[in-house]
């Protein structure tokens, strides 16, 4: 697993760019002992910039599987803006992804979505869940093991769990190394980076993560 990097701080904010394998907070890891749990980024924060905050001024959250950007408040008055924010859905938020199929050069989707009654952990699109809109523009093609791939920059509206990987994948186009949602286990985790979120007037950037970066590099078409 990669570090954790600082993209940014100041006495309000820090913008963290977390690394795929790390679980965001530990609301999913208490039923473990604390000899077997791992590192989340709650506790990275608790270690590195102590504070009283509900989940450590954690305002969002990323899969444990995906890498990218965090936004971390640091008052109680910054975290109170802060959600205000992605309440309000003021917060632009972008990220890339490697999704099985030969896709057209922009699209989107708007279809609720609600946790699977049926499968622990998986949600799915219901009627019946909360509303979610993606919006997907696409950067380049790709063969991979003789299937076609594209490599699209997704723009949220929304943020429900699951929600880029669940989209795709009900599109018939699930993202490379997801097993959960019928990805080809090409990774050990889902092509999934948050590499761009403007808020309150700023814009912050992450790189692509590594491991990605050596797949990109392993399959790029000369």
């Amino acid at each position: 697993m990669e570090e954790v990097k600082i993209i940014y701080e100041d006495d309000n904010l820090m913008v963290l760019d977390k690394p795929a394998g790390m679980v965001t907070t530990n609301e999913n890891t208490k039923h473990k002992t604390q000899n077997s749990k791992q590192m989340s980024l709650e506790d990275w924060i608790e270690t590195n910039r102590p504070n009283n905050l509900s989940r450590k001024g954690i305002v969002h959250r990323l899969d444990k599987g995906t890498s990218g950007i965090v936004i971390v408040a640091k008052t109680e008055e910054s975290l109170i803006e802060l959600k205000k924010q992605f309440k309000t859905r003021k917060v632009k938020k972008h990220y890339l992804a490697m999704v099985g199929g030969d896709l057209p050069a922009v699209g989107s989707v708007n279809m609720p979505i609600d946790r699977s009654k049926y499968s622990f952990g998986r949600f799915k699109v219901d009627e019946e869940g909360k509303n979610a809109e993606t919006e997907f523009k696409v950067i380049k093609k790709y063969k991979i093991e003789g299937r076609a791939y594209s490599l699209v920059d997704i723009s949220l509206k929304t943020g429900r769990t699951h929600q880029i990987r669940v989209h795709m994948s009900y599109l018939g186009w699930p993202l490379l190394g997801d097993k959960l949602y019928g990805g080809q286990a090409l990774l050990d985790r889902p092509f999934l980076h948050a590499y761009e979120i403007e808020i309150l007037g700023m814009k912050f950037n992450s790189p692509l993560a590594g491991d990605l970066q050596l797949l990109l590099k392993k399959y790029e078409e000369n």
